[in-house]
């Protein structure tokens, strides 16, 4: 009986593994066609026209997840969930609007490694905000993942620009999203937030397309948004899939393997690398992460905790 309980949970952590790095992929490849869609071909897309059809097709199949899963009758938040909602759906759209205007100017590697201090600035704020416990071992932790971010964006150097602060803002714009999420209540299914948040990303599209106007879409760029649509709904139903399963120790690292996607297809599709320091920096934030995880787990088995269940909420826009 023993035996089969734990290949039951080793099952559980390798579908939690696959379907992190499933959405680590589903989030990049949405990353990557956005970036396509509006500098390929120069001048591309614009930025809020290609928001705006790729949130229209994001929103329609969001709204067909939750009327098949029930979510829909949970569309307007109670009064206790009202507040979170309408913060969350704020820090979603300024997250949306800084990430994929940073996108457009940076490399795809670049602005990634400086999102993997994401998990180091939730921890950070949450101890501060919401007066979470938080040791020194990780507070140190988070003090060296953040000399490593300063290191990738490196501050009055060639490589620091309005684009690197605009990069910085959308991880601050995260941090604000994934703390008013830890205020929902219970009952509120994960797909609601996410409708909320994807319809008005599409609206601020829509009111930018009316403002500075629209170009006619050719067909390859058309394509390009459409799929990088199809991929964030891919990662978000993949996110939530991954809190079903698995145990935070193992799974949660493989948030970044989005690094690595991030590096590979911005070589293959435009041809960019990231420079030695970048490496450096993106390591050092990834070592600080991985050793965050490791001593929250050991804290929690020695308090007789049971794991706790995370994934990537739709970090990128």
């Amino acid at each position: 009986m023993t035996r089969l309980s734990h290949t039951s949970r080793l099952s559980e952590n390798s579908w939690g593994v696959i379907y992190m790095c499933a959405s680590m992929l589903a989030f990049t490849l949405n990353d990557t066609l956005m970036k396509a869609a509006t500098v390929l071909p120069t001048p591309g897309l614009p930025l809020s026209e290609a928001i705006f059809l790729r949130g229209l097709v994001a929103t329609v199949g969001l709204l067909l997840l939750a009327r098949f899963t029930g979510g829909l009758r949970h569309l307007m938040p109670g009064r206790a969930d009202l507040g979170p909602v309408a913060l969350r759906t704020f820090a979603e759209v300024a997250a949306t609007g800084a990430f994929l205007l940073a996108l457009m100017h940076m490399s795809l590697a670049n602005l990634t490694a400086i999102l993997q201090s994401l998990p180091l600035a939730v921890t950070l704020a949450a101890a501060v905000f919401l007066k979470e416990p938080i040791g020194w071992r990780r507070l140190t932790a988070i003090a060296v993942g953040f000399v490593g971010m300063l290191i990738v964006i490196r501050p009055g150097g060639e490589a620091f620009d309005r684009w690197s602060l605009l990069g910085l803002a959308s991880v601050a714009c995260v941090v604000l999203r994934d703390l008013s999420t830890r205020r929902f209540s219970r009952a509120m299914p994960s797909v609601v937030p996410a409708i909320w948040a994807s319809g008005s990303v599409t609206v601020m599209g829509g009111i930018g397309m009316a403002l500075y106007g629209a170009v006619p879409p050719p067909p390859v760029t058309l394509l390009e948004t459409f799929a990088a649509a199809l991929f964030l709904i891919v990662g978000y139903m993949m996110a939530i899939m991954t809190m079903r399963v698995g145990d935070l120790g193992l799974v949660a690292p493989f948030r970044y393997t989005s690094l690595l996607w991030a590096i590979l297809l911005g070589w293959m599709l435009f041809g960019t690398l990231p420079d030695f320091w970048t490496f450096v920096g993106a390591a050092i934030v990834v070592g600080s992460g991985l050793y965050m995880l490791l001593r929250q787990r050991q804290v929690r088995m020695s308090a007789g905790a049971e794991p706790v269940q995370v994934a990537r909420d739709g970090t990128s826009g």
